[in-house]
This record gives C-alpha cells, structure tokens and sequence, in this order.
C-alpha cells in the first residue's frame, strides 16, 4: 500500500527487480499541454510569417501597378495624338526658312487712297484656308462672322459680307478633308454649333473656373505649317469697321509647332476645372526668351518666340507676355512706337466681395526707364471710345510729364479717333495691339491694362533682328513702322491737348467715371 501510494504521488520507489515503474498522470498532462500550446504558438507564428510576407507581396504589387499605370498614363498624355501623322513634322526636322506677310484691316474711306497699305486682312486668311491641307487649328475670343444685324447697312453691309464668305469656306472644310479644330470660351454661340454640325470639333475652356477672365488669344495654324496671330478676331467688325494689324508666317513649322504647343495646352484644359501641377512635354515651350527660335524670315536672319498669358497658363519654359513686352522696351535702343485700344497701369482684384484696385507697374515703370534714363524716343498711339477709362489721361499725361525741361527726352501720346464729337465715337476703330522698336516687334492679343494679363488668356509674338541690318525697310519691323508712321500723321490721331471740344469730353468723362462705382466700368 505504502508503494502504490509513493507511486500514486511520484515518489522514487527504491529499486527492485520486481517493482513495475509509474508515471505521474499529472506531470504528463501538464507537459502534453505545455507541448500542444508551444506546437500552436509555433504554427500560429508560421501563420503570421506567412500572412506578413503575403500581406508585402500584396502591398509591393499594388505599387507595382501604381506605377504601371502612371507611367502609362504619364506616356499617353505625352503622345501629341493629332500632329504626327500631319507630313511628320517634329522639332528636328521643322523648317526655318520662313516668310512672313503684314496684313490690316483698314475700313472704307479711312485714309487718303493714296495711302500704304499692306495686304488686306480678308485676303491673308483666304490665302491660309487656300494652302490648308490637313488640318487647321483657330482660336478666337469671338464667333460672329455672319452680320444679318440692324449694323450692317450701306457700304458697311458691302464690306461685311467677307466675314460671311469666310465662315462658308470655313463650313466647307470637311469636304476637302481638312480637320477644323477650334478652342473656346464661348458656351452659347451659334456660328460654333453651325461648325459642328459641319465636321468641326469644338472644345470649351472653362475661363471662368480658371481665371474668372475670358480666351481672348487670336491665332491660326494651319498644318502646323503656316500661322496667324494679330488683332483681328472670327468677327466681321474685324473685316469692316476696326482697323487690324497682325501678321501671317508661311513654310514656318519650327515656329507653327510652338504655337500648335499652345493650342494642345488649351485642348487639354477641355472638362477640367483646374491646371493641372504636371504636363506632358507635348504642351511645354520649344522656344523662349532665353532660347529663341533662329531663322531666316524674307531672307534676313532674326529670332523669335511665342508667349503667352496669364502666368497660369505659362507651360513649362515659356515666357509670360509681360516679360516679352518687358524684354523689348528694354532692349530697345533708340525709339519705341506702341499701338493699343487701351492703356491704364491697373489691376482691379476682387477680396472679400469688394473691388480692390492697385497700381500696376510691370510696363509703366520700364516705358519710363527708357525715357529718362536711356534717352529711347517712345511714341504711345491710344484709341479713344467710348470705353475709354478716364484715368487713361492721367497716367498718359504723367508720362508726358516725364520730358518736362529735360534735354534729349521725347516721349509723346496720341488718341486714334475716327469722331470728335461726344455723341458719335464708333466702335473700338484702332483694334491694333503692337509694338515696335529699332530691333524687335511684338504683336499680341492683350490691351495694355493691367487686369487683361491677370485674368484673360492671351497669346504674343516676338520677332528680333540685327541693329546693323541693311534695308531694315523693307523687314517686318520697317513695314510696322511704316503702318505706325501713317497712323501717327493721319488726321485721326490727336493729341490730349486738343481742341476745347475733345478736352471738354475728356472732363466730362472723369467727372461721370466719380459719380459712378468704378467696378462697374470695364477695364
């Protein structure tokens, strides 16, 4: 009994040959637990081995395919889908032997006839639409070729009827098999649906979402070969009662690749309510200020490049349009004629649902450097109308000031205006947007106020020479000067010191501006 018991307990029993050997049945049952808890824990930790390196391979993959189809997508958006199959034109086979036309619009019966021309408007884009091939790209701030208004009568309606031929040719596009593709702000216009129905694409830019401002580029490419940029708008006024100036660039490709650049970047705000942080190279500049484009245009060296505004809507290396102008007044080395609708250094802001309005120095400050301090002679022709802002007269007549009892100074400003009366100022007559100088020209979209660069989009063009160039003339840059000097000497052009009757309107408009809320002014 003592043994069975020692046994029972785990006793050591003395040795005997007879005694059989016991196992405690309660120390094997806590070992067989502790051996089944340890076998768990073991495959438990092989489980979450097995679920962790899983759970890498999972997340490592997904990255994988992140990255797939960013760099997918990253390699679509940098495929330009209408240029290539166009001749095959690339940056490095595009052609820099150009040749370049000055074309204006000058109405009936506005100069002597004995005055010098250049070609007609009407005439350049007919000529366009004749060499057109393949594909034309427009962008206009305004659709209203076709006048059947209470505006056209007489000779007028004679003369506006070329805005209706251009919009036939334009509908009949598609039966040449030339793609029209045109970029737009305009949501409810009825000449851009007749072009739709025709076979032209259309897309929208949402300006307002941007910029709260308006497209007002103006621009042809045709075949990424041949292009147009200037004053004139897809408006009939444009071929009748506003004076035009822009220029039209033949068998240029490296230059009509540039701009189709831009054209791309407007295609591709198509849908979108915001600028995206990152672009295809397909959109980013070819050409800039730093690096401009060499040619050979009418034979003469020169160099030039495309810019663009606002900054938003400045791609990659691009050059904003108000440091083009910058770049040219300052470059200029002895006289600068300057051309615009309207002038006034300011920029209205909206904060806090008020009208903020602040001095805007970008171009004032640079005109005045140039007078003063580089002697340049500086000749500024405005438009007057009836939109005209009465403080134009005072920034105009504190540049004038600037000469006041100084030696080798001559700064000088003149009002364009066909009308003199109060009661009759017809439309925006010069529609002109350019500049001038001894080596360089500009030609762009913009007014020169300070809101229009803030807010609207706008395209310019700069084009450079040699100071020592021979038969400077007959270059581009002789034949605006030409148009600017009949401009200036014409009876139109008035000086701000004019007659009694045209100062008397001018006090009159200062006065009716303080009586109104200026934010209901355009500026």
């Amino acid at each position: 009994m003592e043994l069975f018991e020692g046994a029972r307990f785990g006793l050591q029993v003395p040795d005997s040959p007879a005694a059989p050997v016991y196992v405690c049945p309660v120390k094997s049952s806590s070992s067989s637990t502790i051996q089944q808890q340890g076998y768990s824990a073991s495959i438990f930790l092989k489980h979450k081995e097995k679920l962790e390196k899983t759970q890498q391979k999972c997340i490592a993959i997904f990255a994988l395919v992140c990255c797939f189809a960013v760099l997918v997508a990253l390699f679509f958006s940098s495929v330009d889908i209408w240029g290539d199959s166009e001749d095959g034109i690339t940056e490095e086979n595009c052609s820099r032997n150009c040749r370049t036309v000055l074309v204006e619009n000058i109405p009936r019966d506005l100069f002597a006839t004995n005055a010098k021309t250049s070609v007609p408007l009407s005439a350049g884009f007919h000529k366009l639409l004749d060499l057109a091939k393949y594909s034309i790209e427009v962008v206009s701030p305004v659709w209203n070729l076709n006048s059947w208004d209470t505006e056209t009568t007489g000779s007028v309606k004679q003369v506006s009827s070329q805005g209706q031929l251009l919009f036939q040719r334009l509908i009949g596009l598609k039966s040449r098999g030339v793609k029209l593709k045109i970029a737009s702000s305009l949501t409810n216009s009825v000449e851009l649906k007749t072009l739709v129905a025709h076979g032209a694409e259309v897309i929208f830019v949402n300006m307002t979402a941007f910029t709260r401002g308006g497209l007002h580029s103006s621009f042809w490419i045709v075949d990424r070969k041949h292009i147009y940029i200037g004053s004139g708008d897809m408006d009939w006024r444009s071929f009748a009662k506003r004076k035009e100036l822009g220029v039209m660039v033949y068998n240029c490709s490296c230059l009509a690749l540039d701009l189709h650049r831009v054209f791309a970047f407007y295609w591709q705000l198509h849908e979108r309510d915001y600028v995206p942080t990152i672009w295809s190279k397909r959109v980013s500049a070819l050409y800039n200020r730093h690096e401009p484009l060499e040619l050979q245009l009418n034979e003469t060296e020169a160099t030039t490049y495309v810019s663009t505004s606002p900054e938003l809507f400045c791609s990659k290396d691009r050059t904003k349009d108000i440091d083009a102008i910058y770049q040219v007044i300052h470059n200029a080395k002895t006289f600068i004629f300057i051309s615009v609708t309207d002038y006034l250094p300011i920029v209205n802001r909206k904060l806090r649902g008020s009208t903020v309005t602040r001095y805007w120095s970008l171009i004032d400050e640079v005109i005045r450097e140039a007078v003063v301090l580089r002697g340049v002679k500086v000749r500024m022709l405005i438009t007057y109308w009836e939109k005209t802002h009465p403080l134009t007269f005072n920034f105009v007549s504190s540049l004038k000031s600037l000469c006041f009892q100084l030696h080798n100074c001559s700064m000088d400003v003149r009002f364009f205006s066909q009308k003199e009366t109060k009661g009759d100022i017809p439309d925006p007559l010069n529609h002109n947007k350019y500049m001038v100088t001894d080596n360089a020209l500009y030609i762009g979209k913009h007014n020169w106020v300070g809101s229009e660069f803030s807010v609207n989009a706008g395209v310019g063009l700069v084009i450079m020479m040699q100071n020592n160039l021979k038969n400077r003339g007959r270059t581009i840059l002789g034949q605006v000067r030409a148009a600017f000097d009949r401009d200036w000497r014409s009876p139109h052009a008035k000086s701000q010191q004019g007659s009694n009757n045209q100062n008397n309107i001018y006090r009159e408009g200062y006065s009716k501006w303080q009586r109104e809320n200026y934010s209901k002014h355009p500026l």
